[in-house]
């Protein structure tokens, strides 16, 4: 039987990258993901804010122009409120290169990656895998998405708001258009959220996400009768890519950690409340998450494990859990329609600004253990 120290389960970015930065630290570490390729089951639009693009050194060969401009819709699609910013505010990543720079960068570390092995459950120490041996593992980390079995067998809290999105993506004449990212408040089409469209000038993202119960002629049904109308769609030059998936919204869980394990990514809930963006929350709550495991590991104290702590995130998370209960009794479009009008006074121009620009997309995260953070992370890849 594998012997490890620490076995993630979930080869999406918050795993990849919290298993770099263990063995970094000189623990063993084995990936195990059910997915054969990475390249498949990609279920993020992949967009990158500012403020992760300031604060980690990603590749940049695989991200695309920046966007400046957005345009936020009333449903009936007429007079968008235009928001301009000084500064690249997004840049959408290809993300299946994304994560095949970090699945070189993990195994150059020293992690094991083992792609197509399906985890089955853990009880006291020993991971089962489907159609492989068990592994003796002396933690585990639960990367395994927003429905995460890891987070069920160690006891620790489930996602249980959610919407679900799903999108399309092609790519489309170089040059044609301006970088713009379109945000259309409809319920008819996205209950409780939005739809987009982010161009960047290489790829466009349509997309539509929101509450399911209210989705009565189903997200497929719905994302091609507003691909077909979006604003600012542009004809595709090559292959139409499809993404889906659940997307929690409830804020970061509570209990993240035991003795036995703790969760990252969208299994932990790392995804903010109000604009269902996940890449930053998953590369801070992931360095975190890191360093608290490698320090519970060398002392054995179990107190390390109440700094990864998801009520102290909450906390201030207060405002945008507000928000988001606001957003989700929007179901009219009349009242939609309304709180665009609101939006284009100069109050809430400078609240929809401090939203899509703002540097709080998630709250700065300081270990303070005895090993110091890794500022800047080193996610180059190349």
């Amino acid at each position: 039987m594998q012997t490890v120290d620490v076995l993630v389960v979930g080869a999406g970015l918050a795993g990849l990258h919290t298993a770099r930065l263990l063995a970094e630290r000189d623990l063993t570490v084995l990936v195990v993901d059910r997915r054969r390729s990475l390249s498949t089951g990609i279920r993020t639009t992949g967009i990158f804010v500012r403020r992760t693009l300031d604060d980690f050194d990603l590749p940049g060969h695989l991200l695309g122009p920046g966007v400046r401009d957005v345009l936020l819709y009333p449903p009936s699609r007429r007079a968008p409120i235009r928001l301009t910013s000084d500064r690249d505010e997004y840049r959408v990543a290809d993300m299946a290169g994304v994560y095949a720079h970090a699945l070189r960068a993990a195994e150059s570390a020293g992690v094991q990656v083992r792609l197509g092995v399906r985890y089955v459950g853990a009880a006291a120490g020993i991971v089962r895998l489907a159609g492989a041996e068990p592994v003796a593992a002396r933690f585990v980390v639960g990367a395994d998405g927003a429905r995460s079995r890891v987070a069920r067998d160690l006891g620790l809290d489930v996602n249980r708001h959610f919407i679900v999105g799903a999108e399309l993506v092609h790519p489309i004449a170089s040059g044609s258009t301006t970088p713009t990212f379109h945000c259309v408040l409809d319920p008819r089409v996205a209950p409780g959220y939005l739809g987009w469209l982010i161009d960047d000038g290489r790829h466009a993202h349509v997309g539509v996400a929101g509450y399911p119960d209210a989705m009565r002629s189903g997200i497929r049904h719905l994302l091609e009768g507003f691909a077909a109308g979006a604003p600012g769609r542009t004809a595709p030059t090559g292959p139409v890519e499809r993404r889906g998936g659940p997307i929690p919204v409830g804020g970061v869980l509570r209990r993240l950690a035991c003795p036995a394990g703790l969760l990252v990514g969208d299994a932990a809930g790392a995804v903010s409340p109000l604009t269902a963006g996940g890449l930053d929350p998953c590369l801070r709550m992931s360095e975190l998450a890191a360093a608290v495991t490698a320090e519970y590991l060398r002392t054995g104290d179990r107190r390390i494990l109440r700094r990864y702590d998801g009520n102290a995130l909450r906390s201030r998370f207060r405002g945008r859990l507000a928000l988001r209960r606001v957003l989700a009794g929007i179901r009219s479009p009349v009242v939609a329609e309304a709180a665009v009008a609101v939006l284009r006074h100069r109050a809430g121009r400078l609240l929809a600004a401090r939203i899509l620009f703002g540097d709080n997309s998630f709250p700065d995260l300081e270990p303070r253990l005895s090993k110091p953070r890794l500022s800047k992370s080193r996610i180059d890849y190349a």
